[in-house]
């Protein structure tokens, strides 16, 4: 897993936390949930840092990989370029987009989050493709790369052998996308929860997030919305969540809406997938079982919804994914 760092000297504090992101995901050995990890490089767009320089004191911006060493990763992240490149249109690091076209002719993943889709842009890998960024920066991607089919309302979008995400949280959400495309959803459920982050918040889902909800406001969500996690298995309307949490239904529509992004069938559908996932991930349970306990019914009717939201059947899912090991709990998320 290469992460390009492209600024090295004087680096802006806010750009910190998309470069933050990859190494908190990645960088960090998870024995216990797969083995093994990640082998996480920082590249640096300058000089090499030195072998013998300090090791163990945190992150150096002088980094000992270069862009050479991002061909032959099996994925390329570019979580941001300097504020300049995008608002004034400066020119990238020298030598950046040349060896992100070598890394993806090589076979890499390329991902980027935030305004790093400017670079993937400007080495022509968006052409023709749907892409996001920071809605702040969508209209100046689109003006700047008319090949690309700027989408400025998701949180990322997953092309395959391309993904990018929208700026700040949302390049976590991308970051926990991939662990799950790679580890399964049992272990990203699991990093997720270590990292005290919602498991799984769909790409489609919106970046506008109403936060209009008074802050004095004493009846939260999370309450209700963990009862449900705890009850897949049941049947559960919006009026049953509703009346769990002391609130019309309308009014819960609305607060569940601007609190996630989602509609209140959506974010149920969510959950049974998910759940259906990590059983499907760990345990030899039969289709009806699975989801009789994900509450999405007969297996023809959870077939139906693998298919549409994932896009391979449970069958092909859990031959994807090997399963867990027994030390770990289906229901642990």
């Amino acid at each position: 897993m290469a992460v390009v760092v492209t600024e090295e000297i004087d680096v802006p504090s806010w750009d910190l936390y998309e470069l933050s992101i990859p190494c908190t995901v990645f960088g960090k050995p998870q024995p216990d949930l797969a083995d093994p990890w990640y082998d996480l490089r920082l590249c640096g767009t300058g000089e090499r840092r030195s072998d013998d320089g300090p090791a163990g004191t945190g992150l150096s911006l002088r980094t000992r990989f270069g862009l050479d060493d991002l061909v032959g990763a099996d994925t390329v992240i570019v979580p941001s370029v300097p504020d300049p490149c995008v608002e004034e249109g400066a020119p990238l690091p020298p030598g950046l987009v040349p060896a992100l076209r070598r890394a993806y002719d090589s076979g890499a993943r390329m991902v980027s989050l935030c305004t790093g889709a400017f670079a993937l842009a400007e080495a022509g890998l968006l052409d023709g493709r749907r892409a996001t960024a920071h809605w702040l920066h969508t209209a100046q991607l689109a003006e700047r790369y008319p090949k690309v089919q700027v989408d400025d309302s998701v949180l990322y979008v997953d092309d395959g052998d391309v993904l990018t995400s929208a700026g700040l949280t949302a390049g976590l959400d991308l970051c926990l996308h991939l662990v799950r495309r790679d580890l399964g959803a049992h272990v990203a459920n699991q990093l997720a929860r270590r990292m005290v982050v919602p498991a799984h918040r769909p790409g489609g889902q919106a970046q506008f997030i109403d936060l209009s909800v008074p802050a004095t406001d004493d009846t939260g969500l999370g309450p209700v919305l963990d009862w449900a996690r705890a009850h897949l298995d049941q049947p559960l309307t919006v009026e049953d969540l509703a009346r769990r949490a002391s609130l019309s239904p309308r009014t819960f529509y609305r607060r569940l809406q601007a609190a996630t992004g989602t509609t209140p069938l959506q974010w149920l559908l969510n959950q049974r997938l998910g759940r259906a996932q990590s059983l499907l991930e760990s345990t030899d349970l039969t289709m009806e079982k699975i989801g009789e306990l994900s509450g999405l019914g007969t297996p023809n009717n959870l077939r139906h919804h693998f298919l549409k939201q994932i896009g391979v059947s449970p069958s092909d899912y859990r031959r994807a994914f090997p399963r867990a090991t027994p030390e770990s709990s289906p229901h642990g998320s």
